[in-house]
């Protein structure tokens, strides 16, 4: 198991989505930034994107969230470290309008 595997299971024993307040998952790779609005107690997906650009993404998944009802989420950055796109997404989440 990788160090990022074991970072992300840390962080998703602490981190629950709710239906009042649904997480914020992010997933990087090499080419694309993702983020996923998920209501963990449910299991389903209310929005997500996908895009090259970290900030894109951010306000794009931050639109469809409060297209959905969504305004307040928990972030969760999958293991990844706060810095760079990750934070990028985060920053740009925040000021197209959703709380965390």
């Amino acid at each position: 198991m990788d160090k990022r595997t074991r970072r992300h299971n840390r962080i998703r024993a602490k981190v629950q989505g709710t239906t009042e307040r649904p997480r914020l998952a992010v997933y990087k790779s090499n080419r694309y930034m993702e983020a996923q609005i998920i209501d963990d107690t449910k299991g389903h997906t209310l929005a997500s994107a996908k895009m090259d650009d970290a900030a894109k993404a951010g306000a794009e998944v931050a639109k469809k969230a409060k297209a959905a009802g969504v305004t307040r989420v928990v972030f969760d950055r999958g293991g990844f470290r706060y810095t760079g796109r990750v934070a990028a997404l985060a920053e740009a989440a925040r000021a197209a309008g959703l709380e965390f």
